[in-house]
């Protein structure tokens, strides 16, 4: 049996060649216990190096190259036993193994989750510490994942490769595009707590919950507009600038946001890619069809604070609340109403005119306005879109669910000041007064019998039609 020797006794036995041109063996101070271990740790330092043909790497060992090269070749000869992926050296395989024993080692003295890689635990620990060591060369930004700076720095290069196959949408990263199909498959797994809207991506769901607590962290020094998210408040404040690098080769509308440009292109191309599940209805933006489903759902978040009045969007609330601070210097020369534009006050004339210019192909009704046109059509074809979120009935007007939801609630808002009597409905109130006041403003032709409600004068014009 060899007994183990040091390094130096080797060196007395082996001295330096005289010859200057061979290499020199440089002793490492390191001890060993056989005689082959300092034959696998010896360094030459001839100061030749072993280049790569491919990508021009260079090793100053040729074991190293020969390594290295298997990237190129793609060989991939270790294979994990338990779920037969492959890896190119023995190391990986051997590192990946780790994963299917559930061993983690490396604890995070801050929060104390663990990790199976000492790398992987280094990485979460500068979510404490906030170092962020990664920085794009172009704009400064720093990043604490070597990963997230190569996704960023898509951005200054533009590459997309990633495009949708349904809306033609690109994406800089493959999870991106995952992400984004899941809206046309119309799978949302992220419901609200609060309202019952339901989300495809979680990002998504946590953006609106700010919706219900109303903070907004986020205030433009330039106009005070306060924001709910730092990205909306950052997109905001390129209006201030007035640059608008985005324009529109068919019609030359300029926009401060490129994912602006792209909404108003699907106004030339016609493609609506998003559609009601209820009533069909499509729209060429994401954003518009949830909108809009709010209207199927009778759910109103937003409410003024001067008369209570509820919304389903945010800037139908603010477009409403002008009504109390604008000034109405527009009056109705025969009823005293006023109005803040001439546009409405116009409209609203045409109640006093008889004016009813849109006719029913159907029955023949006539309407003094297009959109009373388009509600009464809704008779006809069965339509009934607005639907009660806790017994499912389903109702043809908006009027009709809000009535409806108060027999859920027993509120009854709309109280008789003749003799108390509370109704859930403001038309059964009015119907209800004709009592107190013994109008009856609806004369049978025939008979000249007069009766307090239409629905009364209908049934005894029956009478007359009746075949005896």
């Amino acid at each position: 049996m060899v007994k183990p020797r040091h390094i130096d006794d080797l060196n007395k036995n082996h001295p330096t060649p005289a010859n200057t041109d061979e290499p020199v063996v440089i002793p490492m101070e390191k001890t060993f216990t056989t005689l082959k271990q300092p034959r696998r740790c010896r360094r030459t330092d001839t100061g030749d190096r072993f280049t790569c043909d491919q990508c021009e790497k260079s090793f100053t060992q040729k074991n190293s190259l020969k390594k290295h090269q298997l990237i190129h070749t793609g060989v991939k000869a270790f294979s994990c036993d338990q779920c037969g992926k492959s890896f190119t050296y023995m190391k990986a395989l051997k590192r990946h193994q780790l994963i299917h024993t559930g061993i983690k080692r490396f604890v995070c003295d801050h929060c104390g989750k663990a990790f199976t890689y000492k790398c992987a635990l280094k990485k979460h620990q500068r979510i404490h510490t906030g170092a962020k060591p990664f920085v794009c060369d172009q704009c400064g930004k720093t990043f604490a994942h070597v990963d997230s700076l190569k996704t960023h720095g898509l951005i200054h290069t533009g590459v997309k490769p990633f495009i949708c196959d349904q809306c033609g949408n690109a994406f800089a990263r493959k999870e991106s595009l995952k992400s984004h199909r899941l809206i046309h498959a119309g799978i949302k797994s992220f419901v609200c707590n609060q309202c019952g809207m339901a989300f495809t991506l979680n990002s998504s769901l946590k953006q609106h919950q700010l919706t219900h607590t109303g903070i907004k962290p986020f205030s433009c020094d330039q106009c005070g507009k306060a924001f709910s998210h730092n990205c909306s408040f950052k997109r905001h404040q390129l209006i201030h600038t007035g640059f608008k690098p985005f324009s529109c080769d068919q019609c030359g509308m300029a926009f401060t946001l490129n994912g602006s440009l792209k909404k108003h292109q699907l106004t030339h191309t016609g493609f609506k890619a998003f559609s009601c599940d209820l009533c069909g209805k499509s729209f060429t933006q994401d954003g518009s069809l949830k909108k809009h489903q709010l209207i199927h759902t009778g759910f109103k978040a937003f409410s003024c604070d001067q008369c209570g009045k509820c919304f389903t969007q945010n800037g139908n609330l603010k477009k409403h609340q002008l009504t109390h601070t604008r000034v109405k210097a527009f009056s109705c020369d025969q009823c005293g109403k006023c109005f803040a534009q001439n546009g409405t006050l116009k409209r609203h004339q045409l109640t006093h005119s008889g004016v009813k210019p849109f006719n029913c192909d159907q029955c023949g009704n006539s309407f003094s306005h297009r959109s009373s046109l388009k509600e009464h059509q809704l008779v006809h074809n069965g339509t009934k879109l607005f639907v009660c979120g806790q017994c499912g009935k389903a109702f043809t007007y908006m009027r009709g669910l809000k009535t409806h939801q108060l027999v859920h609630t027993g509120v009854k808002p709309f109280v008789c000041d003749l003799c108390g009597k509370a109704f859930a409905d403001i038309w059964v109130l009015k119907k209800h007064k004709l009592i107190h006041t013994g109008a009856k403003p609806f004369v049978c032709g025939q008979c000249g019998k007069a009766f307090g409600r239409m629905d009364t004068l209908k049934h005894h014009e029956l009478i007359h039609t009746e075949v005896k």
